[in-house]
This record gives structure tokens, sequence and C-alpha cells, in this order.
């Protein structure tokens, strides 16, 4: 996936299912038409790369940003939507902020956002599918590998739109032009839900029979089976929420249910997501990275959890932890991922503190989630019978692992512009920086999940990028989720010579996360939870192994939660400095969070449902 070619040829190719054809003026262009892309195969399989190109976008930490005139503001993703991280205040009203205030409505809504983006995809998937077989220069095979890829994109972008706004318009293998949307022939209502899920699964399906199981090297980042089969997971966990599985959301208005979810509940959508986490997992392809050891061969409890971000640096060491070997280490986790040039440090300049030359528009951390993280007996912090006591002048102390590679605290050290060691000081008082409390963060954290740990945002080095966007903790924990809803707590089976259960899903997370498995093995987890425990247990365990990773913003919905997480006061750790050099501590109010209920789902902008009256906006926004 190296070296994308962006191609846009002269057809219509842009926007929404009505920008798209409505702009074709302003559409950029070469000197290549339709026939010239697809009679070479350099060129055909270029516009396929196109096609991959967003396949990131939705959970990108920078997904807010804007331009106007050429000025370009920077600004945070979904993490800074919801309970995760507070934003940065800057003159721009980003969507970020729109969703964390609860101003959030279809005329703000950007134009050039998840809407757009989709249905551009989508079309290019079309093209790619109606005349790949025109391409004399690709071999069958490779034309039977290419579609297949183009079905799976396909499918991605519709999962994208419908965990965003339920039911779209299915739109089929149309190539919709301007007369279309001049004359009103352009399908514009939406599908159902059902029937969006059932045509996403559909596509994942036929699209896996023609792929490989996996890919490596500088093949990562293509379709494959495994792609399809943990999209099928995730869509049909999804399926299985409360949200969308007979919620009564909505059902106070005229708005058709059966287009935002499922009319009534039905349990066996669990055991269907059971079944699609368990075909993922007995494929015995993917694995959890579990190793104790930096790249240099240094001990680094939990290292392998930062390795898998940063696969195309690290993938070759293979060995892991208790003698375990990866094949191909620490892409053995990656389902599909996301790919930059091999040139970047964006992650770095968007989360970094200043004195490493970061920008922080990606947004500061949150105390909520910091204190969350487990001591590494796996007890809460302020649990009286765990076997380390917290210290909030020294968080990472006895901590999960997964606190270090994810939060920047007071005395974090940090690379920065060639030092390795640069300590980052964020109390606030005598010898303040300009990355204290109040200066630089207003929640004494910063955010260093996916960064690298030898880039800053002020070095010149940059790294791949790479960016998982389905993993295998994912699957597993989707797995634990739905097994715990439609079987209990304590089931447990074998798949692929190894015992699977909601149990061991968390256990296996926290063993990479260098938590002590204890006497009893349970890596500080409470033995016998009824149903209700184990399903906050998951849903904790999810918040911390995805955090920053897009999933937060959409689980606290399709949990029906999100009334209670993002409709509050949120908090951060000040730390203070006296002029003898002792440390103070206070947890402080930073930012309170307004949800509306009309947020459990998407606007979808203005500027498409006013085009039509077929095209109907979600529930309670005017």
């Amino acid at each position: 996936m190296k070296n994308l070619i962006n191609l846009i040829v002269p057809l219509c190719i842009g926007g929404g299912l009505f920008s798209a054809c409505a702009n074709l003026e302003q559409v950029e262009t070469t000197d290549l038409d339709k026939e010239t892309v697809f009679a070479d195969s350099s060129y055909t399989s270029g516009f396929l790369s196109q096609i991959y190109v967003n396949l990131g976008y939705d959970v990108s930490n920078n997904r807010y940003r804007t331009e106007f005139m050429g000025w370009v503001t920077e600004h945070g993703g979904l993490q800074t939507a919801c309970d995760e991280a507070a934003y940065k205040v800057n003159s721009a009203v980003t969507m970020d902020v729109m969703f964390a205030t609860g101003t959030i409505n279809p005329v703000s809504a950007l134009e050039d956002d998840v809407w757009k983006k989709a249905y551009e995809n989508i079309r290019r998937a079309n093209l790619f599918l109606a005349n790949v077989d025109k391409c004399p220069e690709l071999s069958d095979a490779r034309k039977k590998q290419h579609k297949a890829e183009a079905r799976f994109l396909r499918a991605w972008y519709y999962a994208m739109l419908l965990r965003h706004y339920g039911g779209v318009p299915l739109i089929g293998d149309a190539i919709y032009t301007v007369d279309d949307a001049v004359n009103g022939t352009m399908k514009t209502s939406r599908d159902s839900y059902a029937d969006c899920v059932d045509y996403i699964i559909s596509e994942c399906q036929q699209a896996a029979q023609d792929l490989p199981d996996t890919f490596s090297g500088n093949d990562n980042g293509r379709a494959t089976r495994g792609a399809c089969l943990g999209l099928i997971s995730r869509v049909r966990l999804y399926a299985a929420s409360p949200l969308y599985n007979g919620s009564d959301f909505g059902t106070d208005t005229d708005f058709p249910k059966e287009l935002i979810g499922y009319p009534t509940y039905d349990k066996e959508r669990w055991k269907l997501a059971v079944d699609a986490a368990r075909d993922v997992i007995t494929m015995n392809k993917f694995n959890i990275y579990i190793r104790h050891i930096d790249q240099n061969g240094a001990e680094a409890p939990g290292w392998g959890f930062h390795a898998i971000f940063h696969t195309n640096d690290y993938y070759k060491n293979t060995d892991g932890a208790d003698g375990v070997t990866y094949s191909n280490g620490a892409y053995c986790e990656g389902l599909l991922e996301a790919r930059g040039d091999g040139s970047g440090n964006t992650r770095e300049a968007l989360f970094g503190p200043p004195s490493c030359g970061g920008n922080t528009n990606g947004g500061y951390i949150y105390y909520d989630l910091a204190k969350l993280f487990p001591m590494i007996d796996g007890k809460a912090i302020d649990d009286p019978t765990g076997h380390y006591t917290y210290d909030p002048l020294n968080q990472a102390a006895n901590r999960d692992r997964r606190f270090h590679y994810t939060v920047v605290y007071d005395g974090r050290t940090l690379f920065s512009n060639g030092d390795a060691n640069h300590v980052v000081n964020t109390y606030d008082g005598e010898g303040a920086t300009t990355d204290a409390f109040g200066a630089g963060t207003p929640t004494g954290y910063y955010v260093c999940k996916t960064m690298h740990s030898q880039v800053a945002g002020n070095y010149f080095v940059g790294t791949s990028q790479a960016y998982p966007v389905i993993r295998y903790a994912e699957i597993l924990l989707n797995y634990a989720e739905a097994a715990n809803e439609y079987y209990g707590p304590n089931y447990e089976e074998t798949l692929g010579g190894q015992k699977v259960s909601p149990y061991e899903v968390l256990k296996l997370l926290r063993k990479r996360a260098a938590i002590e498995p204890g006497d009893d093995g349970m890596y500080g987890l409470k033995p016998n939870m009824s149903q209700d425990e184990m399903r906050e247990a998951i849903r904790l365990e999810r918040r911390l192994e995805l955090a920053f990773e897009g999933h937060r913003f959409f689980d606290v919905r399709r949990w029906m939660i999100a009334d209670q997480t993002d409709n509050k006061v949120m908090h951060g750790c000040e730390v203070t400095r006296a002029a003898d050099g002792s440390k103070t501590w206070q947890e402080v109010e930073v930012r309170a969070h307004t949800f509306r209920k009309a947020m459990y789902f998407y606007p979808i902008p203005y500027k498409e449902t006013v085009k039509s009256e077929d095209l109907l906006q979600n529930p309670y926004y005017e």
C-alpha cells in the first residue's frame, strides 16, 4: 500500500449522493480518461489503491481539521468528541467541539466528512468493478483478487456510514451521473438498518472467498479474508447492541424505526455476533502480541502493546513472551491497517507536549480515563483489597503498562529532538514549564497512545504511521461481550486449540499489559461475576485497551449510555510544585460535556437532505 496513486479520472467521482455529481466542474482531473486508466495495469491498480486512502478516515486523530482560504486548523477526532480527551480551545468550532458541547446540528455538520467521503469511495469501487475486466494487462487471478478488494472496500464504507447514521441509501452497482442528480433518477431514499447490515455482510462473505487469509510486508493494509471476517464481527456486534436491537430510540417520533435499528429485540443477534467473532478466532492466523522486551532487547513490560501500532518498524521482532514465537511479529494482531507514506510524525505532533514539538490539537486525556487503569495486580487504584498503593504523584508506579503507553503524566520521559530521556513536567508552581497544567495542558496530561518511542513532533525523522483499524484484541472483546450477553459470564469453549471465554479474553489482554496473574491466576478479576458485573468488566477493558482508536465514541452510543458518560463535568489532575521541591495534587473540574438525545446518531449534512424529500434526517435534529 505504499506509494498510493491518487488517480481521479474526469468522471463524476466526488462527494455524497448529490454533491458527487453536482460539482462535476470542481472535480480534480488529470489527462487520463476511463479508457486509458483501465487499459494500463499500473493505472488500474493505482485506481484501486486510491479507494484505500480514506480507510481510517473516520477514526483519524485529526479528523476534524478544517481549511479556509488556505488556512488549515488542526483539531482532534472522535477522542475529543467524547469522554476520552479535552479538545484544544481555539477560534475554530470544529465538529468534535460541537459534540462535546451538545451543539451539533445538520447545518453545522461538515459537508466534507463521512457522508461525502464514504459515498465518494463507494462510487470509486463501483467504477472499478464495472471496468477492471477491460484491463488486458492484468491476469485473471489478479482481476479476481482486485474485484474482491473493491467489494470489501465498498462494504467498509457502507459500514462506516451505518455506525454514524443508521440505515443509508444502498446504491448497489449504480454509477450515477450529473443527469441522474438533475433528473431525480438517483436513489436517495434510505434503506433499512437490517438491509444495510445484510448487504455489508453479504459483500464481505463474497469478497472473502477470493482473498488470502492475511498479507505480509508491503502488502499489509490490503483487504484479506481476515479483514472481511473482522468487519462482519464488528457489524454483528453493533447490530446486537442495545441502540440497534429493539431500543425505544425514536419511537416517540414519526421517524421510521427500521431505518435506525431493528424494531424488536432478538437475543439471537448476540449469537450471530458470537459466531462472527468465532469465525475469526478459528482462522488461527492472529494472536495477541505479548512481548516484554523492547526492540533493543531491554526489559520493557507490556512493550508488545506499543509495538502493534508501529508494525512497519517492529514487525521483524518475532520473539515474544514465554517462549512464544510470532510468525509475523507485531503484525500477528492486525486484521486491517491504514498505512501512511512512511515519512510522517503526525500523531507525535497532534498529541505531544509542547516541549516535544506537539501542538496538542489531538486533545488531552481526562483524569476520568487515566485513573481507570488498574494497578499491576489488576485491582482498581482505590480498591482496598489491592496489594499496591496508588501514588498520584508517581502515577505510573505499579500500574497497568497500558497506562504508560497511553498517558503522558508528570515526570514521564519521552523522545524529544533526539533526546530519548526528555522529562515532561506537567506540574504548575515553582519551576513550571511550557508543558505545565494551565499553560500547556488543561487536564494535567498529554497522550502518547500510538506515538513512536523514537520520534517527536520536533524531530525531523518520521515513521511509517501504520495504524490498525481492525485488530485481534477488538475481535476477542467482541467475542467476550457477545458471549456474556448470550451465554453468560462463565461460558467457555475451545477454539483453535485454545480455551476461549469472557474471562480468558480479559486475562489474556491483562497478561499482555504485564498485569500480575496473582495466586488465583485471575489477573485481578473478580471470580464468579454475575452477567452484569462481567458486562461492566468487559466495557472497562474495551475502554482501556481500545482508547483513542475511535471505539469509545460509538461504544457508549450502541450501549445507550452516552447520556451518562458524555453529559457531565470532566476532570483533570493538577500537580503543584512548591519552592522546596515538594509536590501536592488535586482532582479538578476541567470541562462540562453536554449530550443531547439526537446525538446518538450523526446528523446527515443539511446540504444533502435539502436536495431530496426522500432523504430523511435522523430523529431529534431540527
